[in-house]
């Protein structure tokens, strides 16, 4: 039994929904994986905040129409499509699938994926999941300016000890001069 027209607008609307909350879709060919596999995608998928959708090329056809950004998608919509669809953490949603693929010995295939209204290519999808993770970009960046903050505390600390160290030589030098002078000017009455 077919779906009602109903059916059909619902599965658009929650589509469109979303891909409003998309950053990267990618797409895959999954023909090949059982249920228990797709299943174990979505499970692997979940912690970096991406979707697997499986749904007819049409259904994706009619949401991505008016979203500008999304249209380069309709060159990937032939033969079986799963859509993994990414809110932020592209990286480990990208190293999640590759894992996945890995694991059962490339049954999927990636056909390419659209950011930023860019149409990706397998090699471009590569180099994104190459890409540092959130998590390890911010522990970078905080590294980085605690880097910075200790190389300012010590610069700061320098200043009044090298002016100390530089007192003290100057101090040094005047008491070894003026001891100096002291013993010169006895020798001197002395003679």
């Amino acid at each position: 039994m077919g779906r009602s027209v109903e059916d059909k607008k619902a599965i658009v609307a929650e589509l469109k929904e979303s891909l409003g909350e998309t950053t990267l879709a990618l797409v895959i060919d999954y023909q090949g994986l059982t249920v228990a596999e797709m299943k174990d995608l979505r499970r692997k998928l979940r912690p970096s905040g991406a979707t697997c959708k499986v749904t007819k090329n049409t259904f994706m056809g009619i949401a991505i129409r008016e979203q500008e950004q999304w249209q380069p998608l309709t060159e990937l919509l032939k033969g079986s499509n799963a859509f993994l669809l990414v809110k932020e953490d592209f990286s480990s949603a990208i190293k999640a699938y590759q894992e996945f693929q890995k694991a059962t010995k490339d049954k999927t295939k990636l056909r390419g994926g659209v950011m930023d209204g860019k149409l990706l290519k397998e090699a471009d999808v590569k180099v994104l999941g190459d890409l540092p993770s959130k998590e390890q970009l911010m522990a970078q960046i905080a590294g980085a300016l605690n880097a910075v903050t200790t190389k300012i505390a010590v610069g700061i600390n320098e200043v009044p000890a090298s002016l100390g160290r530089a007192l003290q030589a100057v101090a040094d030098k005047d008491g070894s001069s003026s001891s100096d002078g002291s013993d010169n000017s006895s020798e001197e009455s002395a003679s």
